[in-house]
């Protein structure tokens, strides 16, 4: 038996730092959102988990290999996989493309094991790989608490484009953490209002409620953050804003032709023209394919 799945990246359309948690990690409120934008990967049964890629990452550092490990260890299986990866998500971009491999990598090697695992255990163990993993067991669209993995999913109808552009840079997600300044007003967003004007295309509401409270100290130690969202507005984009710890910038577009347009005038940058999933799509991404 041999799986081919896909792993999406996602955006944070709004991300709010609450405060220092006593673990370490940060109390955070966002609504994150998948896009068609995918790794690639296949699992085929073996005798040992092996993981081939082109990343120049030792493999027991990859968070495949140690989903991988984690799975097979919680379910006492004796055998393994090769997992083969091949990355499209441009990797420390604010995109969560690691955390998408190792959820798609603990939904794929519990079918091809057989384990029968219920998605509330299989989230309970991607908690334990990083904070962002829990969000893309279940996908597409969700209200993420706490330090990420308290999750409410939530809906939207009809796909919304995006372009995303990425500068040459790499942003450490700690780093962005750790440089972030408190402020001492909050933005409380009403996530039944955001919903609703997601749904309805309502930029004018939705320029409101899409912010990232990291933005300010990324974009301070790298500019061309701002330059980029700047530039993105000036091209057509109804709403722009940094996903994640960055450093990739999101614009949203009425038509897919018009951020195809803006595209154009990105060079110099990584750019990929995407649209939210919804949550039919999201799941047919994770069904067998070979």
């Amino acid at each position: 038996m041999k799986l081919a799945l896909r792993a999406p990246a996602k955006i944070n359309w709004f991300l709010s730092v609450i405060g220092k948690r006593g673990d370490g990690y940060h109390e955070i409120s966002s609504v994150m959102q998948c896009v068609s934008l995918f790794d690639s990967i296949s699992l085929e049964r073996s005798g040992s988990i092996e993981l081939v890629t082109d990343m120049d990452l030792p493999a027991e550092q990859n968070l495949i290999y140690k989903a991988a490990v984690l799975l097979r260890d919680f379910a006492g299986y004796k055998g393994g996989a090769v997992i083969s990866l091949k990355k499209n998500i441009p990797s420390a971009a604010g995109l969560g493309g690691g955390s998408s491999d190792a959820a798609t990598a603990l939904l794929g090697l519990n079918r091809l094991w057989e384990l029968n695992l219920p998605v509330s255990v299989l989230a309970e163990l991607a908690g334990r790989i990083g904070s962002d993993v829990p969000f893309f067991i279940g996908g597409p669209l969700a209200l993420a608490e706490g330090r990420g993995e308290r999750l409410t999913p939530l809906s939207l109808r009809s796909p919304v484009w995006l372009l995303l552009v990425k500068p040459s840079l790499s942003v450490s997600t700690p780093w962005a953490y750790g440089h972030y300044a408190p402020k001492l007003t909050k933005k409380v967003i009403d996530i039944k209002l955001f919903c609703l004007s997601l749904d309805r295309k309502d930029f004018v509401s939705l320029r409101q409620m899409v912010f990232n409270d990291l933005e300010e100290a990324v974009s301070g130690r790298y500019p061309v953050i701002a330059e980029i969202k700047e530039a993105l507005l000036k091209s057509g984009a109804v709403v722009a804003s940094m996903s994640g710890s960055g450093p990739t910038v999101f614009g949203v577009f009425g038509t897919r032709e018009e951020a195809v347009a803006a595209s154009g005038r990105m060079e110099g940058h990584w750019r990929g023209v995407v649209s939210t999933l919804t949550a039919a799509g999201y799941h047919a991404e994770h069904e067998e394919v070979s």
